[in-house]
This record gives structure tokens, C-alpha cells and sequence, in this order.
């Protein structure tokens, strides 16, 4: 794309499928955020333990082990039909917590246990429709595509937060599940409206490919990234950051305002949204910004995210905290856009799946993260925690750009390629 040529931020909808497919995601993602604030102040009020808090907000990610073996899932049967399975597994679990909630024998065990079930699909997710998208759009319009899809969870965060912590607080956890299951519902019909697209002609290679093992494929996978280093780089940032930054901006925001701030959902929900605002702009932004280099982008934004976190967790009051929290979303949103166009546009077709089943996997630093913050904050309190944290991030990140900085920097590298 010419330096004079900028890209509209609503190109990608000129594709029909890319019209179903975001709403699609756009609704999952609300409904993921409102049962996020949901049961994470239901099960810190309950229970009175940012030990449990963080024990259930882990369980959301168990599946990221198995997340590989969804790609494989999805290079085999196909990203849609997957994706609508996904779904449609989501409502069913809703339906069954609304349930509970109905007949007043909700506890946080039930709590837990859905928690997991739930987590052993829902952290592919967002690798799935990764995979999807680069599947439906043009080469072209890829980066605006990622980009404007990472707005169904910004947005969904914004809106999603206030409304379920509104419905949570105005009409009580009955009424929020109602509009959740709803949500899925409504998801799961419109990624089924996406036509997926035709298969090649299977060759004699492809034809080994489709008969491996799922195994084989997802060593292919592995091996495929291990051995392509901006891939690599790409990897390790999103496995650092998700260990140590998104603990203290998503799954401790419950503690945070109820603890540090001595607020109620409300207040939960704000802090979430602000988080959201700042990614939307994020994603805004660069969905209309021509020849980035992303490789750049993504050090650059990844130092600057761990920045704002060591400013946020000394804040005192719930104004500076927000202020931090725009500034942070803002960061995170260029970071993990970056991370994702490198993997997209380095892997082969017929490897996207797998690839992203793989970035799906090193989500498992989240749940590592959180647990190891739930114990040191009962130690050492909330500030140090998050002082570590960043601090031990930032140094990180540094490392990350000096081992491949041949990768990385040079503006002819191939990861920075406009």
C-alpha cells in the first residue's frame, strides 16, 4: 500500500462474510465480559479471598493447553464450523449457571466448575476467529481487518462492563445471565452465516497433510514457529505478557476496586471500561494508519504498556486509576495487533490454524500470573506485586529485542515489511 493511500477503517466490510463474522465476535466478546464481572465480584464477594479470585479467574484459561489441538480441529473441519460449535457450547453452559441462579442453588464450587468447563473452549477463541478472518479476507485488507476485529472486544469490554455490572446491580445475576445466554445464542446464528470458503483441490502434499495425525500437525505447527525467528519474538512477547501484565489490568480489577479503592460493581465496571476505551482508540487508530511496522510497533508499545502499569499500581484513587487504565488499553491493543499480523502474515494457509492454536497456548502465563499474584499480594501487598510485575516485564521485553533484534529493528526486516 502507497505511503499517499490510507486505508478506510470499514473496508473490510466490503466482504460479506467479514459483515457476520464481526457482530458475531462482537456479541461473544460481550457476553465473555459481562460474565467476567459478573462472577468475579460474585465470587470475591462470597468468598472474601483474592486467592480464590484469582483461582477462579485460571480456570477461565485451563484450555489453554489443549488450544493448539483447536487449530488442528479447525485446519481439518474448517474455522467456521468450529467456531459455531464453540459458541453454541458457550450458551449451553450459561443456560445451565442461569439455571442455578433461577432456583437459587448457586454456590462458587458451581461457580468453579462452569468456570472450568468454559475455560477449556473459550481461550481459543479468539485464535479461531483469528484464523477465520485471515481465511475470508484479502491479503490487503488484513491488517484492518485484524484490526477492526479487535474492536469487538474493546468495545465489548466497554459496553460489556457497564452492563453487566449495571444489570448485576439494578436487577440482580438472574437478569444479566438471561441477556448472556441470549448473547451466545445470537453469535452462534450469525457465525453460521458465514460461508466458508471452498477447499483447494487436494494435491498428493495435501493429501498427507489431511491424513497426519493430529499430533504431526501440531508439531508442524511448533516447529514451524521455533524455527522462523520473528515468529518466535512474536510468541514470547505475547507469553511474557500475558504472565505478567494482563494480571493486573483484567483478572485482579475486582480486587483492585473493591480493596484498593473501596468501590462497588459499578465502579468495577468503570475501571474495566476505561481499560477498553483506551484498546478501542488503540485499534481505531491503527485500522486507519498505512505502512506500520509492526515489528517496531510491537516493542515500542510493549515497553510503553509496561510503563503505564507501573504508574497504575501506585495510584490511590479511582480518577488516576482510569486515567492509567486508557493509557494502558491504548498500549496493549498495539502490542497484540502487532503480535497478530506477524503471525498471520509469516504463516502459510494451511498452517494459520495451527499457528494460532499455538498463540492460543502461551495465554497459559495468565493463569501462572494470577495465581502467583494472589499469593504475593497476601505477602507483600498489591503495589509491590504490581511494581515486580511490570518491572520484571519491562526488563523482559528489552531481552526480547536484543536477542532478535536483527529480526525485529532493521526497517528491511521481513517482520517490518509495510
Amino acid at each position: 500500500m502507497s505511503e499517499t493511500a490510507r486505508p478506510s477503517a470499514l473496508a473490510p466490510f466490503r466482504i460479506r462474510n467479514y459483515r457476520f463474522q464481526w457482530p458475531a465476535d462482537l456479541l461473544t466478546s460481550w457476553a465473555f465480559e459481562m460474565e467476567q464481572i459478573i462472577l468475579g465480584w460474585y465470587v470475591l464477594v462470597e468468598t472474601g479471598s483474592v486467592l480464590l479470585l484469582t483461582l477462579y479467574a485460571s480456570f477461565g484459561f485451563v484450555g489453554t493447553l489443549i488450544a493448539p489441538m483447536f487449530g488442528v480441529v479447525g485446519d481439518r473441519i474448517g474455522h467456521r464450523d468450529l467456531l459455531a460449535m464453540m459458541r453454541a457450547t458457550y450458551a449451553v453452559l450459561a443456560a445451565a449457571l442461569l439455571t442455578l441462579v433461577l432456583t437459587g442453588t448457586l454456590s462458587p464450587l458451581y461457580v468453579f466448575i462452569i468456570a472450568i468447563l468454559m475455560g477449556l473452549v473459550r481461550p481459543s477463541d479468539l485464535g479461531v476467529r483469528g484464523a477465520l478472518v485471515a481465511t475470508i479476507m484479502p491479503h490487503d485488507l488484513l491488517i484492518g481487518a485484524i484490526s477492526v476485529s479487535r474492536t469487538t472486544m474493546d468495545t465489548a469490554r466497554i459496553a460489556g462492563a457497564l452492563t453487566g455490572a449495571g444489570l448485576f446491580a439494578a436487577l440482580g445475576m438472574g437478569v444479566a445471565y438471561a441477556v448472556i445466554v441470549c448473547l451466545y445464542i445470537v453469535a452462534t446464528l450469525l457465525t453460521l452465516c458465514v460461508v466458508a470458503p471452498k477447499q483447494h483441490p487436494v494435491t498428493d502434499a495435501a493429501g498427507d497433510v489431511l491424513r497426519a495425525s493430529p499430533l504431526r500437525d501440531l508439531k508442524e505447527g511448533v516447529a514451524y514457529i521455533w524455527t522462523t525467528p520473528r515468529m518466535q519474538a512474536a510468541m514470547w512477547v505475547a507469553f511474557l505478557v500475558n504472565l505478567t501484565a494482563y494480571p493486573l489490568s483484567n483478572g485482579l480489577l475486582p480486587y483492585i476496586a473493591k480493596t484498593i479503592y473501596g468501590t462497588n460493581q459499578t465502579g468495577l465496571g468503570y475501571l474495566s471500561a476505561s481499560f477498553a476505551i483506551g484498546s478501542l482508540a488503540g485499534s481505531l487508530g491503527l485500522s486507519m494508519i498505512g505502512g506500520v511496522r509492526v515489528a517496531r510497533l510491537m516493542i515500542a508499545s510493549t515497553v510503553a504498556w509496561y510503563a503505564a502499569l507501573l504508574v497504575f499500581v501506585q495510584m490511590q484513587t479511582v480518577p488516576t486509576a482510569i486515567v492509567c487504565l486508557l493509557l494502558t488499553g491504548f498500549c496493549q491493543s498495539l502490542a497484540m495487533i502487532s503480535v497478530a499480523v506477524i503471525l498471520m502474515r509469516a504463516a502459510g494457509e494451511h498452517l494459520r490454524g495451527r499457528v494460532m492454536g499455538v498463540r492460543m497456548m502461551v495465554i497459559y502465563g495468565l493463569p501462572l500470573g494470577l495465581l502467583a499474584a494472589g499469593s504475593l499480594i497476601e505477602e507483600i501487598g498489591f503495589a509491590a506485586t504490581g511494581t515486580l510485575y511490570a518491572a520484571t516485564g519491562l526488563a523482559m521485553t528489552l531481552a526480547i529485542l536484543a536477542h532478535w533484534r536483527s529480526d525485529l529493528w532493521p526497517v528491511h526486516a521481513p517482520a517490518n515489511v509495510r
